[in-house]
């Protein structure tokens, strides 16, 4: 045996040599006593989401990695959306995984660095909202100027409804409001909320403006109103919706995909209804106007009734009529005269043309002594003797009557 060669005592060392499974529970244990609660930064990378609903991961830094878990259970808690790459911290416990030899983290609360994982959930969904359309000011619908009923989503217990009522009754006493209760903060809020929305819209109640609207609070506080499912009852209403959703420097979701925005619960009441001192005054404006321009156009009317009466038409109607009947006279005399005469001109040209026509016609020569020869055989005018022959039957013509002949013989000029 080599000198170097380790040299074993089985008797001395049996009760040290440990089995696998022996030595991994041991470090579970110590690892696991050691670390009940631990807090890690890294990155996530290598996620995996498996429909059980566990989430894998691996979060690294440049020095190191560690494999980790999220159950279902924590999983369905995490508001924002988990990606590789995104830099997060980390609260949990280190267990070891036995089968495969190794430790890893089972985290229990996770949230992004640098930023709260609320803020990045909203953050998202912003973006994912406004990628659809949802908070596009070419959807935004004018308010009804008169609203003679009005809906009002809100908890009936908050002092929300009550600032929101006195504005109301302050301003304008000249429409109903019909309240659909609601929690407005806490687990469900946001389903009840999007479920009373799309309640008022299927009854059809004539609800002529939809107010959705709470108090201040922390982000915490007002997260409903920055849900998806409330976001989108509000952008589907087929009933303008104004949001008043906090105060003034609070911007939900909600603001952004409702008609009109409002800064505070009163705020919203003043948006949806006149002031009543306002509409008056503006009535009396109108009554004022009216009473001017009506008597304006008398005065211009009976200035224009003294023009009329000024004319000579209207002080003797008759004289024009008078004008226009011997204007009419002239006119038939000038268009009887005019008549004659073309007529005694046309009748002239006939007979000028029928003299003419007179001296052409072969009748009329015939008349002064001549007459017309034609052969019977073909009809044709004979204007030579050398065009006869002995035994020729001819027919002439006078000026009255016909002749029949034949031909004896026939001699040259």
């Amino acid at each position: 045996m080599p000198a170097d060669e380790p040299r074993f005592a089985p008797e001395s060392f049996a009760k040290l040599v440990l089995s696998v499974g022996e030595l991994t529970a041991r470090i579970k244990d110590v690892l696991e006593a050691e670390f009940p609660v631990v807090w890690v930064t890294g990155e996530i990378s290598d996620l995996a989401r498996p429909q059980s609903g566990h989430c894998y991961l691996t979060l690294k830094d440049a020095e190191a990695q560690l494999p980790a878990v999220i159950w279902r259970s924590t999983a369905s808690r995490v508001r924002f959306n988990l990606r590789d790459g995104l830099a997060v911290i980390c609260r949990g416990r280190l267990e070891v995984y036995a089968p495969r030899g190794r430790y890893q983290l089972i985290i229990e609360a996770i949230e992004p660095r640098g930023i709260g994982a609320l803020e990045l959930a909203l953050r998202q969904l912003h973006e994912k909202l406004a990628k659809e359309g949802l908070f596009d000011p070419a959807r935004k619908r004018p308010l009804p100027r008169l609203p003679r009923r009005i809906a009002v989503v809100t908890s009936p217990t908050g002092a929300a409804l009550h600032d929101f009522l006195e504005t109301l009754r302050r301003r304008w006493r000249l429409c109903d409001v019909l309240v659909a209760p609601v929690r407005v903060q806490g687990e469900g809020a946001a389903a009840e909320i999007a479920a009373a929305i799309n309640l008022v819209n299927r009854l059809g109640l004539g609800v002529d403006c939809l107010v959705v609207t709470r108090g201040g609070g922390s982000l915490e506080d007002l997260w409903a109103f920055n849900e998806e499912v409330v976001v989108r009852a509000i952008a589907g209403s087929r009933i303008p919706v104004v949001s008043g959703v906090g105060h003034e420097i609070d911007v939900t979701l909600a603001d952004l995909a409702a008609d009109v925005r409002a800064l505070t619960p009163s705020d919203a009441a003043q948006r949806v209804v006149p002031s009543a001192e306002e509409v008056a005054r503006a009535l009396q404006q109108l009554r004022l106007r009216l009473a001017a321009g009506l008597r304006a156009r008398a005065r211009a009317a009976r200035e224009r009734l003294a023009g009329l009466a000024g004319r000579r038409v209207l002080g003797r109607p008759m004289a024009l009529v008078h004008d226009r009947a011997r204007r009419l006279d002239e006119w038939e005399s000038r268009l009887a005269r005019a008549t004659r005469l073309r007529f005694q001109a046309a009748k002239a040209r006939a007979e000028s043309l029928d003299a003419r026509l007179a001296s052409l016609n072969p009748l009329a020569v015939l008349g002064r002594g001549y007459s017309l020869t034609r052969r019977v055989a073909d009809g044709r005018l004979v204007r030579d003797a050398a065009e006869l022959a002995p035994g020729d039957a001819l027919a002439t013509r006078f000026a009255r009557g016909e002749a029949f002949s034949r031909v004896e013989r026939t001699e040259g000029p």
